[in-house]
C-alpha cells in the first residue's frame, strides 16, 4: 500500500460520514515521488494493480497520492502476468471502479473502528499492550470455543465385531479370508454399548453356520475435484506438502509474478492470481489441457466435453478464474532447474490438480456381499446375525493416472481383505476368527490451518486475500499457539474472547461476521452504500462501547 490510515490514531471521522484520514507511509515516499514525477511525463497511464478488491483500492491510492490525472489514467486488469494476457488487457482499459474501492475502504474502516475502539477496553479489563480485530476475534473465538468442546467431552464406549470368513477349499486348496462387519441383528441396528452387550452374541457367533446371503456387483464413478481456488490451495499444499497458510500464499506469490526460465523472455507469471474463490477456467485453459490429456495419456482420458465446476462460495467473484498454471504445456519436470524446492513442489501440486480437473472421472468395481449367520436350518436370510463385506477394486483409473486428493471422502472403502470374485449366493464359509473391538467416541479435532480456513470458507467468514492474516495475527498476538500443526488458545487469549463475548456478543458472531461481508459485497456490486453500512454498525457498536 503506497497510502494507509494513519497508525498513532484513529484517523476515522466518526462525525463526519467516516471520512478516512490517509498518509503516504515514510517508507513509501520516494516510489510516490517517482511515480509523480513519471505521470507528469506520461500521455497515457495504465495502472495494473492486482485484480481484486485491494488491488482496486490501491490503484486508487496510487492515482490519489501521485497526483495522477484521472482523464490520463486507466485500470487495467489481468490474471496472469503473462505477454498474452497483459496485451489483451490493454485492449479494453477501463476507469478505477470506485464502488470496489468504497468496499475495500468500508472494510478498512470497520477494521480500524474496531481495533481502535476495542483495545483499550482490553487494557482496561485485562492488561495492557492488547489488541483485537474484527475478524481475528470471531476466529479466534472459533479456536477457544473448540478448546472448550475438548475440555467438556466424556467419551462414550462402543464395540465393534468383525469376523475373518473363508470360502470351502477347492481340490484341497485353502481359500484367503477375507472380512465382514456386523451390519444388524435381527434385521435392526443394534447398539453395542460395552463388553456385556457384546459377549452372549459371540458364543453364538462361534456355533452359528454361516453362508452368503446375496452379492451386489456395482460400478461406482469417481470425478476429479475442481482446480484450486485459496481455500483448497491452503488446504491441500498444507496436507500434501506441509506448508503453512502463509508460505503457501508467499510461495505461489513468487510464481504468480514470475521466474526467469532462462529462455531470452525474462520473468513469466507461471500461474494465474491466487487470490480467488472462483473454480472457473478459461476455454483456452480448458482447450490446451485438453490437447495435452489426449497426447499424454489417450482419448479415454479427456471426458467428451469440457467439466464445469460450480463456484460454492456465495460471494465468489466469477470474472476471477480458479489458481491453475499459466502455460500447461510448460510441465513441472521440465522447469524444475528454474524452481527452488518450494517453488517446484508447489506448481507441481497446482498443475497436477488442474490437468486432473479437466480428465475423465475414475471407474471402480464394487461388490457388497451380505452374509447370515444362525442356525443351519434356518433359511439363509432369516438368519439373527447379518455381516457385511465390501470392496472395490480400480477398473479405469481416469484422473487417478495423475493426481490423487488428499484423503477424498469419496473414495470407495476398502478393508484390504478383498471380497473374493468368486463368492456366490448360499456359499458355505468358514469363521476363521472373531474380532471383538472396544472403541469410545472421540472430541472433536482441534483445527490446524488448513481445516480452520476451510471452515472460515465455510461460514462465509473473511475473503481469499485475509484467510492467511487471521490465521498468522492470532498467532503473533500470542492468543493462539501452534503445537504440532494444531491451533491451541492461550490461556490469555481465552480471557480476551470471555471479556468479549461478555459485551459484544453480536459482533463475535460467526453469522454477524458473515452477513457483514454479504453486505460489503452489496458495496462492491454498488447496491449500497458504504457509509451507511458503517453507520448502521458502528451506531450501536458505539453505545455498547459507553456501557461496557
Amino acid at each position: 500500500h503506497v497510502r494507509d490510515l494513519l497508525k498513532s490514531r484513529l484517523s476515522v471521522d466518526v462525525d463526519h460520514n467516516y471520512e478516512p484520514e490517509y498518509r503516504v507511509p515514510n517508507d513509501k515516499r520516494k516510489v510516490v515521488k517517482e511515480l509523480k514525477a513519471a505521470a507528469a511525463r506520461a500521455k497515457e497511464i495504465y495502472l495494473a494493480t492486482d485484480p481484486d478488491r485491494e488491488g482496486e483500492a490501491i490503484a486508487w491510492h496510487v492515482l490519489e497520492s501521485a497526483e495522477m490525472e484521472p482523464t490520463r489514467t486507466q485500470r487495467v486488469v489481468f490474471h496472469e502476468i503473462t505477454k498474452t494476457a497483459i496485451l489483451k488487457a490493454m485492449e479494453s482499459p477501463r476507469q478505477i471502479d470506485m464502488e470496489r474501492v468504497n468496499a475495500q475502504q468500508a472494510r478498512r474502516i470497520l477494521d480500524r473502528l474496531v481495533g481502535y475502539k476495542l483495545s483499550p477496553l482490553l487494557w482496561r479489563k485485562v492488561r495492557g499492550r492488547l489488541s483485537a480485530g474484527r475478524v481475528q476475534s470471531v476466529t479466534l473465538r472459533m479456536i477457544v470455543e473448540r478448546e472448550r468442546e475438548i475440555e467438556k467431552f466424556e467419551p462414550v464406549e462402543f464395540w465393534t465385531v468383525e469376523a475373518d470368513l473363508q470360502q470351502q477349499p477347492v481340490k484341497g486348496k485353502e481359500k484367503p479370508p477375507f472380512r465382514a462387519k456386523w451390519h444388524r441383528y435381527q434385521g435392526e441396528k443394534l447398539a453395542l454399548d460395552s463388553e456385556a452387550d457384546v459377549k452372549p452374541h459371540l458364543a453364538k457367533l462361534e456355533a452359528a453356520t454361516w453362508n452368503v446371503g446375496k452379492i451386489k456387483l456395482g460400478k461406482r464413478t469417481r470425478k476429479p475435484r475442481a482446480p484450486f481456488t485459496t481455500s483448497t490451495l491452503q488446504q491441500e499444499a498444507s496436507s500434501k506438502l506441509g506448508f503453512g497458510t502463509n508460505k503457501t500464499m508467499r510461495v505461489a506469490q513468487q510464481l504468480y509474478e514470475g521466474i526467469d526460465l532462462g529462455d531470452g523472455e525474462g520473468a513469466v507469471g507461471l500461474i494465474t492470481y491466487m487470490r480467488t474463490d472462483s473454480v472457473t477456467v478459461s476455454k483456452e485453459a480448458q482447450a490446451a489441457a485438453r490437447e495435452y490429456i489426449r497426447m499424454s495419456f489417450g482419448t479415454e482420458y479427456m471426458p467428451a466435453s469440457a467439466p464445469i465446476y460450480k463456484t460454492r462460495s456465495k460471494s465468489a467473484q466469477e470474472a476471477h478464474e480458479a489458481v491453475r498454471p499459466t502455460g500447461v504445456m510448460r510441465l513441472p519436470k521440465q522447469i524444475k532447474d528454474k524452481l527452488k524446492r518450494d517453488q517446484l513442489r508447489l506448481y507441481q501440486l497446482i498443475w497436477s490438480r488442474f490437468v486432473a480437473s479437466q480428465m475423465s472421472p475414475a471407474i471402480y468395481d464394487t461388490v457388497t456381499a451380505d452374509i447370515y449367520a444362525g442356525e443351519a436350518a434356518t433359511p439363509i436370510t432369516k438368519r439373527p446375525y447379518w455381516f457385511r463385506s465390501s470392496g472395490s477394486s480400480l477398473r479405469f483409473a481416469g484422473f487417478l493416472k495423475l493426481y490423487e486428493e488428499t484423503s477424498p471422502s469419496d473414495k470407495p472403502a476398502d478393508t484390504g481383505k478383498r471380497v473374493p470374485a468368486d463368492l456366490k449366493d448360499a456359499d458355505l464359509l468358514n469363521l476363521l476368527k472373531l474380532f471383538p473391538e472396544q472403541h469410545f467416541t472421540q472430541p472433536p479435532p482441534r483445527f490446524n490451518e488448513a481445516s480452520l480456513v476451510k471452515t472460515l470458507e465455510e461460514l462465509g467468514i473473511g475473503r481469499p486475500s485475509t484467510y492467511a492474516s487471521i490465521i498468522s495475527t492470532i498467532i503473533y498476538r500470542g492468543y493462539v499457539v501452534k503445537e504440532e500443526k494444531r491451533l491451541y488458545p492461550t490461556e490469555i487469549g481465552a480471557t480476551v474472547i470471555d471479556l468479549l463475548v461478555e459485551y459484544f456478543p453480536t459482533i463475535l458472531s460467526a453469522d454477524f461476521t458473515s452477513e457483514m461481508e454479504e453486505r460489503l459485497d452489496l458495496i462492491a456490486q454498488g447496491k449500497a452504500d458504504w457509509v451507511k453500512i458503517i453507520d448502521d454498525f458502528y451506531v450501536p457498536f458505539r453505545e455498547k462501547l459507553a456501557i461496557a
